[in-house]
């Protein structure tokens, strides 16, 4: 290519198995090496890396090699001018399609499916669900799937490295092998065929279908459908045809090879894309590596194309070698003889040639019911006297074609369909419509795969794939055709260039190693002109050079009296004839001279000698020179190492001199650092002995500062009291003048609001609820007539048992009679009597009862019908307020707000449902972490590994929210060490933690130096106070440590005798309680209880007395010890003390003490009773406020009303006065009703209670009956029992650390719903809080973090275990949201305490801030929503289109269909496929009865039913938009209906507020459409202002799909359609004409306090929480 400036062909050819794959592989390394890249781009690599790819996707296994190529290619690569690489490109032939889906015995598929079923194991391809390629059709049809000595899970890393060599895309290369996988699971799709044989079906169910949809993101329906129908389109309509079996899976297979040879094709592009380069290409040289000659037991199309092939390139050998080299022999006149040499020409015509096997092939397939059997017929007919063609003797379906190289018979079933390569258009459109937008690429038409041919070419270079048509058109160009196009423009490639062969040679047909069959390779030699081609080498001259060369090359032989003559032709002759004495072994041309084999070679080596001789005559001059040079080297070697030495001791020297003045340096600082130390040991004994002398005496300054402040307090509050006593009575007289004045003013705005409440607005407000009260009326009247009748059956059972009883003892008083005589008589007819009379006031009560009852009954009718009547006039009213209000201007003001409101409303809905998704988001890579933490912990449990304990290893891993430690500067401390000693592993997963607890270490710092500024300030005051007398301290520390021993002793005593007063209370409680009890019996005898009871009341007496007399000592010593400490700061003189008149006496120190306590517990109550005082005042005046604002608020309102009124003319004036007035009377009439409402509930429940209390009596009859009998037996042996007085429950629960798990596993992950199904709702939520409470008492951080993570860990498990259960996650998401509720109602925030009680609020956390915590709830929660949100709609969707679409709820509609109707098909049986309205609303009944009974808020149950009616409204319009069936006037009819059932149903469960109905709008609004006229412009008007929920492309497609019920009606025009669209232009309307059904509204979780308090919450027994205590 250099010196010639020509473009090169490199041509390896041989048959299937000899090399070639191999050979051009190391013709392009050598071209690699050799030449190197002209840029940083390693092209170099990027070309060989292309090998790897190309073998795994093009190569494959066959009986006669291992790596057998499966198609063509030709690789150009370009030079530039300095013939370095600077790109390359790479063209495919005839990709063998087949091979994906039928392998014939001891062969394999393409490489890559058995390389990528290798790595199926590994992480990343977990989502191919691949297995071994045993277990797919695709790839186990040869049998083995094995090659003995290939790994093929290391050629598949081979391979993804050369991928991303070449530049393709890790996601790129995901997607190729999904792609690979899902060829794989769609060969395992299981085909079913029907009875009648002509059609078939696909099960939904099959999982390798469905991975197939899923690794392509396609829709698995469709797909489903396609598989099994076919579209035939004609010129009037398109019908939808089923196929066979047989049709099924040829459709698959040719989908199959279609999806493979478009991924194969993609892939070259890319490479050639990686190849490619914008510098300008000089040259190039081409290597082609294409299929070798071929001839199996069964031979295709494949093989006939393949060896097509090599007859032409034979041919384009035999023109090179033979015709060439003859012809210019020819040419330079040389005396030669001709040789024979086959040419195939003639088989060549046979197959392209006019009428040949091709152009009948195709000739067949255009015809519309050709079959390779009449293709096989007009080929005997044809080509029968052909020598190229036979006919087989024993079948006629195959034909014998005679090749250059052997003779193949060819079987031709297939050959037709293989040539069209039918794909259906249908399954093509699935394809294209992928959400993958590289498999979407892959099937789009006009795609140009092959790159074009660089412009600096020196030949133009067509693409060997034409563009490819439509998939399913009937012109569309065969794949014999493309074939034989593409080699016509390989062949003119390698004609424009220099050809160069590689003959390949198999030395084996059984792949042996070390095996040579000299017989087949003579036959491959023949067989590829070898042999002829020696036979020209040896006759002719192989050898040949231009004048002009040979005299360049051979010039140094000529001789210098030669060269004088100027014609080089003569002078070459001249140096032959004197150098080459045989002139038979060469010839002289007309332009070269032409040797015989060995004479070049004789000629080089003469020439080699000549050069030999010169470069010995210098090589002699040049050593002398170079030894001249190295002596003066070494000279000068020798003069700088002499230097370097006399250098080196010098330095030797000076670096002893430094050595001995550091040592007498270090000698200096050694000493003084020594005496240094021994200064500091004594200077820090003398400081810490200062230290010990200071602290003593500042202890002592802060115990006397302290008993100043003490009294200093005491002082304060006695003060405050007496100003504060002050301060309320100025109040109060202020308050007096206040009300005066306010009471003038509030009766001035008591007529401002009268004129109001006549106003329209007001009346408009209260008819808002006027129908739902009506309704609730109607339903109060059906719930007394249901207990009317309950009351009745059970009075006539009680009559009836009466009667019963009064014949039973009618009976016995007749036998007693018989038995007993006439002795008996009266007193029997005495109890007759009285039985008579009582069974006349049973009567009589019943009476009364039932003349009450029918009475309420008329009164509640009569007062319905009344309010029934005030309503429609109310109604009436209302509409002409409408009327009237519509007619006025409109305010813009307003309308402006109301659009920003709405928009900050929408703004918000959006933020929080990016939130709510980011927490879905969060929660599924929260499980992907786990899983991946599960997989790292596996990996890593090697045997020397130490692991933690099971619970701690799990509370760190699950906990993802860690609280914020409120525990002291240690225990902060404790912890950063502990993230360090972890490692830096975990402390990277805690960073979080980390963080926090630096944050909190940096606020204790600021907490020490506050502190630390106040001591010093305390220091400078005290250093200021003159200090007592020193000797006085002494005494006073023994005086201390007495009062200190005696406080200790009076305390003992207080305790012993509160136990005391206890076990007297109780004792006497018991005594009491038997006395009440046995009273009745010993009322008229003295008993020992009240001897008892003197002397204990005298004990109590006398007691009392004591304890005034102590309370006056405890006065007195106050009194003393206060004035004692005054005069002590005014007169040092003791004795002055004369201010209170029992001075003189002796006074006990105990009883000092004593009463000086009792003082202080005093002061203590007076201050908490100022406390409580001052808190009900605040409250009081807060309410004040409130009731002063309320009252502003209403005059404002009065005023405006008033003014308005003024404006009006004098008629306007009387009229809002009046509806004023009839305001005012409603309001009125609302409160009576609400009174009486009330009162009837307390009637009813006093009633209930007065028969509990008549049951009760009589029980308590029975009891004293029998006590009466036992009490004269057992009189004298009654003992006083001592009851034990129960202490009060806080609502705290303690459990111990180790009990945690249990507690969680009882109360969290082993818990059902069923258990607690009469408890209080939300009970397990209460109870963790309640032991929450405790932890939060005793300030334990750890236990608070522990028990929160564990619950929140362990609801997680019990919602993934029950992912499916709707009951279990109902429940949990209500104890979630309770839980959540009670951190917010206790958490002592002022915003959540408003509605709480002073029990409550005593129950709030005291310690920690849970605020972190319940974020993390409200995250949970919003999971366990989306799961509900999830099952609910997955429980609904089967019925959605049946019950909404198909079921038939209004009878008589059924004989009313369009026409044309067909029915639905589908999978699913047809019995399970019917489901009806009632079912609809059953589920939705059975959610709302589960979500009330467990007691989730009612705001959440709301925005449940908001979404699943959604879901229906989404699914409904979906399937209406698809399907023409159902657009018919019936259909709207029926949807209607089905609606109006739907709102009643939310009416009826007070849903009807959640918003679910505006969801439903747009469904109202397409059934409506259905049944509008549909003709005149007015109609076109009426429809755009109606559908205002629907987009335009929505209703011009229901228009498009709305089919006639009859003949009398029309369709839809297409006139009335264009209208509609010309008027709904203006329209912003969005593009998308489905509605996404899976849309999912944000949820709110508002703040829901609950009235119960914690101690009044029982804990049952089914629990199993026996180990928690009450505290």
């Amino acid at each position: 290519m250099k010196p010639d400036e020509k473009n090169q062909s490199i041509i390896v050819s041989g048959e299937s198995g000899a090399g070639k794959t191999v050979s051009a592989k190391y013709a392009m390394r050598y071209f690699t090496t050799v030449s190197g890249s002209a840029s940083d781009t390693n092209i170099e690599e990027k070309v060989l890396a292309s090998s790897p790819i190309m073998e795994a996707i093009g190569n494959a296994k066959t009986t006669r090699n291992d790596n057998s190529s499966r198609f063509g290619k030709y690789i150009q690569i370009g030079f530039d001018k300095r013939y370095r690489i600077i790109g390359a490109n790479m063209r495919t032939y005839l990709l063998e399609k087949s091979r994906v889906v039928f392998q014939a015995d001891d062969e394999r598929n393409y490489h890559i499916f058995y390389q990528l079923c290798a790595a199926a194991s590994l992480p990343e391809f977990k989502e191919l669900a691949l297995t071994c390629a045993e277990d797919f059709f695709y790839t186990s049809q040869g049998g083995n799937t094995v090659i003995e000595g290939v790994d093929d899970a290391e050629d598949f890393e081979k391979t993804r490295q050369a991928f991303t060599l070449v530049g393709v895309r890790e996601s790129h290369q995901i997607s190729i092998f999904k792609i690979i996988a899902s060829i794989l699971h769609l060969g395992n799709v299981e085909i079913q065929a029907e009875r009648d044989g002509e059609s078939c079906r696909v099960s939904p169910e099959d999982e390798h279908l469905s991975d197939f949809c899923r690794l392509l993101g396609v829709e698995l329906s469709q797909m489903e459908h396609w598989l099994c129908h076919r579209k035939l389109v004609t010129t009037s309509e398109t019908y939808v045809k089923t196929m066979s079996l047989q049709q099924v899976v040829n459709a698959r297979d040719a989908l199959a090879k279609h999806i493979y040879a478009q991924l194969f094709h993609w892939i070259v592009e890319h490479v050639n894309k990686a190849l490619h380069t914008s510098l300008k290409q000089h040259s190039f040289i081409g290597v082609l590596d294409i299929y070798g000659f071929e001839t199996f037991e069964v031979n295709s199309f494949e093989q006939f194309c393949i060896n097509y092939a090599n007859e032409k390139l034979q041919q384009q050998f035999n023109s090179h070698v033979f015709k060439l080299e003859q012809e210019e022999y020819m040419k330079e006149q040389i005396p030669w003889t001709l040789i024979d040499f086959y040419d195939n020409q003639p088989c060549i015509d046979l197959i392209e040639a006019k009428l040949g096997i091709l152009d009948l092939l195709d000739e067949e397939c255009k015809v519309p019911k050709g079959t390779d059997q009449n293709w096989t017929q007009k080929l005997y007919d044809r080509h029968s006297g052909s020598q190229h063609f036979q006919k087989p003797r024993m079948s006629n379906k195959a034909f014998i074609v005679i090749h250059f190289a052997d003779k193949v018979e060819y079987l031709s079933d297939g050959f037709l369909e293989k040539n069209r390569d039918t794909v259906y258009e249908e399954q093509i459109n699935i394809l294209k419509a992928s959400k993958f937008p590289l498999v979407a690429d892959l099937f789009h038409d006009g795609k140009d795969s092959a790159p074009t041919a660089t412009a600096s070419s020196k030949i133009n270079i067509r693409s060997s794939r034409p563009p490819v048509k439509a998939s399913n058109k009937e012109h569309k160009k065969t794949v014999g055709y493309q074939f034989r196009s593409s080699l016509h423009l390989l062949m003119e490639t390698l004609n424009a260039t220099t050809p160069h062969y590689v003959r390949c040679i198999k030395p084996n047909d059984e792949k042996l190693p070390f095996h040579f069959n000299p017989k087949r390779a003579v036959q491959q030699l023949r067989a590829c002109g070898v042999l002829e081609t020696i036979r020209i080498s040896a006759a002719g001259y192989p050898s040949r050079w231009s004048y002009h060369d040979f005299f360049n090359r051979y010039r140094v032989l000529v001789k210098k009296r030669d060269l004088a003559n100027s014609d080089k032709k003569a002078i070459c002759r001249s140096v032959l004839e004197s150098l080459i004495k045989d002139p038979d072994k060469f010839q002289f041309g007309r332009t070269k001279i032409f040797f015989r084999a060995g004479q070049v070679a004789y000629l080089e080596k003469l020439r080699a000698d000549k050069f030999r001789a010169a470069t010995i005559m210098i090589q002699k001059a040049v050593r002398g020179w170079l030894q001249k040079v190295k002596y003066r080297r070494l000279k000068g070697a020798t003069l700088i190492l002499q230097r370097y030495c006399r250098g080196y001791l010098a330095r030797r020297l000076a670096k002893h001199l430094r050595r001995t003045r550091a040592a007498v340096v270090l000698q200096k600082q050694y000493r003084m650092q020594r005496a240094r130390r021994a200064y500091q040991r004594v200077r820090r004994a003398a400081v810490v002995i200062q230290a010990f002398a200071r602290g003593m005496f500042v202890r002592r300054i802060y115990h006397q500062v302290l008993r100043e402040h003490k009294a200093t307090i005491i002082q304060k509050h006695v003060r405050g009291w007496m100003a504060r006593r002050r301060f309320q009575r100025l109040r109060g007289a202020a308050v007096v003048i206040q009300c005066g004045f306010r009471r003038l003013k509030a009766k001035q705005a008591l007529k401002a609001l009268r004129i109001e409440a006549r106003s329209a607005e007001h009346l408009k407000r209260l008819n808002v609820g006027m129908e739902n009260k009506i309704v609730q009326l109607q339903r109060k009247i059906d719930d007394q007539n249901k207990e009317l009748k309950t009351l009745s059956e059970q009075l006539s059972a009680i009559t009836s048992t009466h009667t019963m009883e009064v014949e039973k003892l009618k009976k016995e008083v007749a036998c007693y009679q018989q038995s007993q005589g006439e002795d008996r008589g009266p007193q029997l007819q005495e109890e007759v009597e009285s039985l008579r009379t009582e069974l006349q006031r049973a009567h009589s009560e019943r009476k009364v009862l039932e003349d009450t009852h029918t009475r309420e009954k008329d009164e509640l009718r009569k007062r319905v019908a009344d309010l029934e009547q005030e309503n429609a006039l109310l109604k009436n009213e209302k509409e002409q307020l409408n009327n009237q209000i519509l007619c006025q201007s409109k305010d813009e003001f307003a309308q402006n707000s109301v659009k920003e409101n709405l928009m900050m409303k929408k703004e918000l809905e959006e933020e929080r449902s990016r939130y709510q998704n980011l927490v879905k988001e969060y929660s599924r890579l929260e499980q992907r972490y786990d899983n991946l933490r599960d997989e790292m912990t596996i990996l890593k449990q090697t045997p020397g590994h130490r692991r933690n304990p099971s619970n701690q290893s799990s509370l760190e891993s699950d906990s993802n929210y860690p609280s914020i430690s409120t525990s002291e500067v240690g225990d902060t401390e404790d912890t950063l060490q502990q993230v360090e000693e972890i490692g830096l592993e975990k402390a990277a997963m805690d960073m979080t933690v980390f963080l926090k607890l630096q944050k909190r270490v940096r606020e204790l710092e600021q907490e020490r130096k506050k502190l630390q500024v106040q001591l010093e300030k305390k220091e400078q005051q005290d250093g200021k106070r003159v200090p007592a007398d020193q000797p006085s301290n002494d005494s006073d520390l023994d005086q201390d440590a007495d009062l200190a021993y005696n406080s200790l002793k009076r305390q003992e005593l207080e305790s012993e005798n509160k136990k005391l007063k206890n076990e007297l209370n109780e004792l006497r409680k018991a005594v009491a309680d038997q006395a009440s009890e046995h009273s009745p019996a010993a009322a008229g005898t003295p008993d020992s209880y009240s001897l008892l009871l003197n002397q204990l009341r005298v004990a109590n007496e006398e007691l009392e007395v004591r304890k005034e007399e102590v309370l006056i000592l405890r006065t007195q010593i106050v009194s003393a010890d206060q004035r004692r400490l005054a005069g002590k700061g005014s007169e040092p003189n003791i004795n002055a003390r004369t201010s209170w008149p029992n001075s003189e006496k002796h006074v006990d120190q105990e009883d000092a003490i004593e009463a000086y306590h009792g003082v202080c517990q005093t002061n203590r109550l007076l201050e908490a009773q100022l406390q409580a005082q001052s808190r009900e005042h605040e409250e009081e005046v807060d309410n004040l406020k409130a009731q002063l604002e309320a009252l502003k608020e209403e005059m404002d309102r009065q005023q405006q009303t008033f003014c308005q009124t003024l404006l009006l003319s004098p008629e306007a004036q009387v009229e809002f006065g009046i509806q004023q007035e009839m305001s005012r009377l409603t309001n009125e009439n609302l409160d009576l009703k609400e009174l009486v409402e009330k009162l009837e509930k307390n009637e009813r429940k006093l009633k209930k209670q007065l028969k509990i209390y008549m049951k009760k009596v009589q029980d308590l009859e029975a009891a004293q009956a029998l006590a009466q009998s036992e009490r004269k037996r057992h009189e004298l042996n009654r003992q006083v029992t001592v009851q034990r007085k129960e202490k009060d429950f806080q609502g705290m629960l303690e459990y111990h650390k180790e009990d945690e798990a249990l507690l969680i596993r009882n109360l969290v992950t082993e818990l059902k719903p069923q258990v607690l199904a009469g408890a209080v709702p939300c009970l397990p939520a209460y109870i963790l809080y309640m032991c929450l409470r405790h932890a939060d008492y005793v300030n334990d951080d750890l236990k608070v973090h522990s028990l929160l993570t564990s619950t929140i860990n362990g609801i997680k498990k019990v919602l993934k275990k029950h992912n499916e259960d709707f009951e279990m996650t109902s429940f949990w998401l209500s104890n979630t949201c309770r839980l959540l509720h009670c951190l917010k109602q206790y958490s002592g925030d002022e915003g959540f305490m408003t509605q709480n009680t002073a029990k409550q609020n005593e129950h709030c956390l005291k310690n920690f801030d849970l605020t972190e915590y319940r974020q993390v709830l409200s995250d949970l929660s919003i999971q366990i929503y989306q799961q509900l949100i999830k099952i609910a709609e997955g429980l609904l969707q089967p019925m959605i289109v049946s019950a909404m679409l198909e079921n038939e709820s209004i009878q008589g509609l059924s004989g009313v269909k369009p026409t044309g109707y067909r029915k639905r098909t589908s999978s699913m049986p047809e019995g399970d496929n019917s489901y009806c309205l009632e079912a609809i609303i059953r589920q939705m009944n059975s959610f709302h009865t589960v979500m009330c009974d467990q007691g989730l808020d009612p705001e959440i149950i709301l925005q449940v039913f908001r979404q699943l009616f959604y879901m229906i409204n989404a699914v409904t319009l979906n399937n209406l938009l698809l399907r023409k069936d159902v657009c018919s006037w019936s259909t709207g009819m029926q949807l209607r209906y089905n609606i109006s059932q739907l709102e009643e149903w939310l009416r009826g469960r007070n849903l009807h507020q959640s918003g679910a109905v505006e969801t439903m709008e747009p469904l109202i609004q397409a059934a409506q459409l259905l049944q509008l006229k549909k003709k005149s412009p007015e109609d076109a008007e009426a429809i755009c202002s109606l559908c205002t929920a629907l987009s335009t492309q929505q209703i011009v497609k229901i228009l498009n799909l709305y089919t006639p019920l009859n003949e009398f009606e029309e369709r839809v025009t297409v006139a009335f359609i264009r209208t509609i669209q010309a008027q709904l232009q203006d329209r912003n309307d969005p593009q998308q004409l489905l509605l996404d059904f899976k849309h999912m509204f944000p949820v709110l979780f508002p703040f829901n306090p609950s009235s119960l308090t914690m101690d009044s919450i029982h804990i049952p027994a089914c629990l199993n929480l026996e180990f928690l205590n009450e505290v």
